[in-house]
Parts: structure tokens; sequence; C-alpha cells
């Protein structure tokens, strides 16, 4: 009689699923750099994030500022790991942020860049910063990310600042409407490449592209996606959260 597999056995198995996800999607777009996964752990225990960081995961994404600083506090290794925030910051949070994240992907405005930037500063910290670009072909008011045209002028606005560092772009494929998820999915991680490509001109070592999640990893990583965030490929059907 077979014994219940352990969370460790669960999350080893749904790790290496993924990592060879990635693996035959770079042999597939003749890749021969790293990808780099972040697994999304929001929701989960800090238990979770421990288990993982034995697993060999170094990077992982959290979207709520009081849920992620609590947990790398709770978490014993919790300095060995690379902290991405992945989620909406309000320029009021940015103090909060800055002691606990050492990767913000979502920078999508100026007064946010100065608010994280002062914040780094106070600190006495680093912040690698990611612009979140809105890749949605018609825009609606009020979605997180900048328009591409706004990319270039607020990676000068970043380069300007101490205490943050200009890692590259960031991007979330919107929903697909009358598209198949697949061919929205491409369409918009090609648009993100587009505007990577334009970045890195000005800024040579700006080459982060933070796109793919479960479902569209391999169609970001055929669009040159260097590092993907993983989440419930991984962790399983999340924690409802009151």
């Amino acid at each position: 009689m077979t014994e219940n597999p352990t969370r460790a056995d669960e999350l080893a198995q749904a790790l290496t699923a993924v990592q060879q996800r990635v693996a035959q999607a770079r042999a597939a777009a003749d890749r021969r750099d790293d990808v780099l996964l972040v697994v999304v752990t929001k929701t989960f225990p800090a238990s979770d994030v421990e288990l993982l960081s034995s697993l060999g995961v170094t990077d992982v994404g959290e979207n709520r500022d009081q849920e992620a600083r609590a947990k790398r506090s709770e978490c014993a290794d919790g300095t060995a790991l690379r902290w991405h925030m992945i989620g909406q910051v309000q320029r009021n949070k940015a103090g909060s942020v800055a002691h606990w994240a050492d990767v913000v992907e979502s920078v999508d405005r100026a007064s946010l860049v100065s608010a994280l930037a002062r914040a780094a500063t106070a600190a006495d910290r680093t912040i690698e910063v990611l612009l979140q670009v809105n890749l949605d072909p018609d825009p609606v008011p009020g979605r997180g990310g900048a328009l591409p045209e706004e990319i270039p002028g607020l990676a000068e606005s970043v380069a300007a600042e101490t205490g943050l560092v200009l890692g590259g772009v960031m991007g979330v494929a919107p929903h697909p409407g009358r598209l198949p998820v697949s061919e929205s999915a491409s369409r918009a991680f090609s648009r993100l490449a587009e505007v990577s490509t334009r970045l890195v001109r000005d800024h040579p070592d700006a080459v982060t592209i933070s796109a793919g999640m479960s479902g569209d990893l391999e169609e970001a990583i055929a669009h040159g996606a260097t590092q993907v965030r993983i989440g419930g490929a991984i962790l399983g059907t999340r924690p409802v959260v009151e």
C-alpha cells in the first residue's frame, strides 16, 4: 500500500514537471540561455517557501506587502532567497515594500519610482526594478502597467535614482477575448520583446524580461522571456484568503 505523499514530495514532483516544461520550451525556441523560475508563493505559508528553498528554488514572488513582509521574517532562510513584489504597489506602501522586496516587478509610474528610491535609500538597500508594460491592445484606464511609449521616460527616472537598479521589463498577457489563449499570449509577449529591445539600446544592462505564468510560459519563452512567474502549477490550488 502506497503511503500518502508529503507536501515536500508534492512540491518536488510539481517543480520537476515545471522545470521540464521550461527546458522543453527553451529547446523548442533554440535558446541556450537560462530562464529563471520565480515561484509565486502568495497566499501559501512560509513552510512551503522553506520547502521550495530546500528544493533549490532561489526566487519567490508575492503580491501583498503585509503578507510578504511577515512571511519573509518567518522563514529561517528568508534572506537566502530573492523576494519579488509582483503586485501593484501603492505609493504609501513603498516604504514597507522596500524593507523586504529585493525586486519590484510592477513599477509603472514616476511617482512610484521616486517613492521606492527614497525608501530604499532610507533602508540602506538596493532594489532591482522591472518596468511593468501594459500589453493590452486596447488599454483600459486603471489597469496596471505603463504604455509602451511611456517606458523610455520611466527608465530614465529609475536610472537617475540611487537605491534602484533598472533590471528590465515585466508583462502579463491580457485576457484573450476572442483569440485562443496561445495566440493572445504570443502577440502580447511579442510586443513586450519589442519594448525590451528598445529599452536595452539605451540601458544595456536592463535585459530581464519577466513574462509567462502557468498557462502561457511556453509562449513567453518563445518570445525571449528570461524569467517566468509560476504559482499554481507548482503549489496547487490557492487557499481562500478572507
